[in-house]
């Protein structure tokens, strides 16, 4: 263990130890002579945990969050272990992507058609040109549903298993801490950003839950460098930047995965990280 900061024993470290279980970092906290000790397994983490200690130290607003949010009732062992109560609106998102996959035979009969973008049986979609027109007819007609409705069309198990995981991991804890309207908001957002950026790209072959989730993820982590609150190990930030960096190149259909619908994911992400700066940071609730 490597001794990194002494402090009196009045403060309360109790919520930022807890934090740090719930980031992965091995610590404990002793008393020496009226003093607490706080002490790191890995030596490497000793500058991020001063910076966040200090934030916690000195900031009345992260000091709540990150108590709050540790004793939060759906905190079982440090873990986020929601319910369906305390996140109906994700579970309902989930659901109908559930029922969609299963009507329209995960995206292979007539049915999908309705879901994409636009009807690709009824336009000419080879050029951006093409798509820009049949789009501006398509919303024309009053299928505005379109725009959004893409996100529930998946093509096999794995891909809806996949992000629905994801979804319920990371959008549970945004219903929870910053409201149904927050989830809403970011849902509507990136949706539109991810679904527009594939579809003017590629055309309307595409479907997915992937952009949203990329979006939710990017809101997250950018928000929780803010107010921390959220929990999640900061690897899957790089293992799903990686990924959809490897998403544009050969490599996926080389494995047998398809072609990936990689401006959905680009656009989602980049959306995400646009509302954590434009929407302020509220305090987590218990």
């Amino acid at each position: 263990m490597y001794r990194v900061k002494q402090m009196d024993v009045s403060v309360d470290l109790a919520g930022f130890s807890r934090w740090l279980r719930e980031q992965g970092v091995a610590h404990r906290i002793t008393e020496e002579g009226g003093f607490q000790v706080l002490w790191l397994e890995n030596a490497d983490h000793t500058e991020p945990v001063l910076r966040a200690l200090d934030r916690f130290l000195e900031e009345p607003e992260v000091r709540n969050a990150v108590n709050s949010a540790s004793d939060s009732q759906v905190y079982r062992g440090g873990r986020w272990q929601p319910s369906p109560r305390h996140a109906p609106l994700v579970l309902g998102i989930i659901v109908l992507a559930v029922l969609a996959a299963w009507i329209t035979g995960m995206g292979r009969n007539q049915i999908s058609t309705l879901l994409m973008v636009i009807d690709p049986q009824s336009f000419d979609w080879n050029t951006v040109s093409s798509r820009v027109y049949a789009l501006r007819e398509t919303l024309a007609s009053g299928q505005v549903w379109r725009l959004i409705s893409p996100d529930f069309l998946h093509f096999s198990w794995t891909h809806i298993i996949f992000n629905s995981v994801m979804l319920w991991f990371l959008g549970s804890q945004i219903e929870w801490f910053d409201g149904k309207a927050r989830l809403v908001s970011l849902f509507i957002f990136t949706s539109l950003v991810s679904n527009g950026l594939q579809y003017f790209v590629s055309g309307p072959l595409f479907g997915g839950l992937s952009g949203v989730v990329y979006g939710i993820l990017g809101y997250c982590w950018l928000s929780q460098r803010r107010v921390p609150r959220f929990q999640f190990p900061p690897a899957l930030v790089t293992f799903a930047v990686v990924w959809m960096v490897i998403g544009f190149t050969p490599l996926p259909e080389m494995l047998g995965l398809g072609r990936m619908a990689n401006e959905a994911h680009l656009g989602g992400f980049i959306a995400g990280l646009a509302l954590a700066v434009v929407l302020p940071v509220r305090v987590a609730r218990t």
